[in-house]
């Protein structure tokens, strides 16, 4: 059984021998997201279905689209409830006294147990993240990102107020690392390259901004590319502020440390990972990091409280570490991860009568490098952990970053769509339809 359907997940699922195991699958979302293109799909880069692939295209696999509950390891069994709309009034419950909430709850048993249920956006517990802020972690969020973008520009079209203009486009981002400095690049392309187009009034109105409380941004790269990074923002418009604490989220209003307070248009949050309900609900189970990620032994095995292997269950991704080797939270580290753990049970199916350490060596992580997109068609690459000389910005990067992306992409459809919708973009520009729900009977409260 593996739970989640993120880059560990969803490879295992994918590459398991359907002949030595009956694969089930439980996951909330349906589909698999690759994560590293998902910050061109919030303006209108890429479509979103470039970047999605269906887990029910894979018939040789029971799927459950549910969220894990509780996990019980003495018993095998995993607590669920059904990630599904609520059912018709028609629906005849099979007694009396079910109710509807009962219908959405199953358990299932399982053999072998992979826990790949990713991590959730940190908000470090800042009062008001969660309410006024979004987060760059899901399909649904992109699209949130984007409606929100372009209502600001719809609002400040209609405002007479300079003040109102100002703050409605003021885009914020919390979060200098490769996440958020890649949203804030496509971010600026939009507005550069067709906002502009469309609002031209408005654009002596647009600001951009970073806000990290680290000294730089991309402290995970090579200096020299930060730095670039860094300068190349300057240049654009983009205002780095490093070394920025921020206290307090409120509607429209961004609070910092020294009291300064910054009005908004859109807050994205992007400022690290943590553990999520299912993770957090194994606390007494299982031994964690400091941090509260899952620690497994070399093998990715997870341990018990005592450090011992509680047998048959795996931890991989972002919501596990191996006990002593942390291991960064990143795709690389979770495909990797999957890749090995693909080999190493399939590798048990055939010969049953031999124990993990017999049939495979412990998973060794092979760093091959981070890439971040900057803007205007450049990005940096950082493969120093591969080569020190191993290096690139600018124009050259990009093209090995989007020919690397594209190279990744898991489906041969993604790998037509993907360029189709650049080249699209490049031709046509980007498009500014947004899908909001609304009812035309219904009026907006005053």
């Amino acid at each position: 059984m593996i739970l989640g359907s993120g880059w560990g997940g969803f490879k295992l699922l994918r590459d398991m021998d359907k002949k030595s195991y009956d694969v089930v699958a439980v996951s909330p979302r349906n589909h698999f997201v690759f994560t590293p293109l998902l910050a061109s799909t919030s303006v209108g880069t890429l479509e979103f279905r470039c970047i999605t692939e269906p887990v029910r295209g894979y018939r040789d696999v029971e799927y459950h689209q549910a969220w894990s509950d509780a996990i019980d390891f003495e018993k095998s069994k995993v607590d669920c409830t059904l990630n599904l709309p609520k059912v018709p009034r028609t629906y005849i419950h099979k007694s009396p006294t079910e109710t509807l909430e009962d219908t959405n709850k199953f358990t299932l048993d399982y053999d072998h147990l992979i826990l790949a249920v990713g991590s959730y956006s940190n908000t470090f517990n800042i009062p008001g993240v969660k309410e006024h802020a979004y987060f760059l972690k899901e399909v649904a969020d992109a699209r949130k990102i984007r409606a929100r973008v372009l209502e600001c520009f719809e609002r400040a079209e209609m405002s007479r107020s300079d003040e109102e203009r100002n703050g409605l486009l003021h885009f914020a981002v919390v979060g200098g690392g490769p996440t958020g400095v890649e949203f804030s690049s496509e971010l600026h392309d939009f507005i550069r390259e067709d906002c502009s187009r469309l609002f031209p009034d408005l654009m002596n109105h647009v600001t951009l901004a970073v806000y990290d409380v680290a000294p730089t941004i991309l402290a995970s790269f090579d200096k020299s590319l930060a730095q670039y990074c860094m300068n190349k923002f300057k240049r654009s418009g983009i205002e780095v502020r490093t070394g920025t604490v921020v206290e307090k989220v409120e509607d429209g209003k961004l609070i910092l440390k020294d009291g300064k307070e910054v009005p908004f248009g859109c807050l994205v949050w992007s400022t690290g990972l943590t553990e999520n309900p299912l993770t957090a609900s194994l606390e007494g189970k299982v031994l964690k990091s400091k941090n509260k990620r899952i620690l497994t032994d070399g093998y990715l095995r997870v341990l018990d409280p005592n450090g011992k292997v509680i047998p048959n269950v795996y931890a991989l991704g972002d919501c596990a570490t191996i006990k002593d080797h942390e291991l960064p939270q990143t795709a690389q580290v979770a495909n990797q991860q999957a890749n090995y753990l693909r080999k190493s049970l399939n590798k048990l199916a055939k010969n049953p009568e031999k124990s993990l350490e017999e049939v495979v060596q412990p998973f060794s992580f092979k760093n091959r490098g981070s890439m971040a997109y900057i803007g205007n068609w450049e990005a940096v690459v950082d493969m120093t952990k591969v080569n020190d000389n191993a290096k690139e910005s600018g124009r050259l990067a990009w093209v090995f970053w989007r020919s690397s992306y594209l190279t990744m992409s898991v489906s041969m459809r993604n790998k037509m769509l993907i360029p189709m919708y650049w080249f699209m973009t490049w031709v046509f520009g980007r498009d500014v339809s947004s899908f909001q729900e609304y009812d035309r009977f219904k009026k907006l409260d005053a």
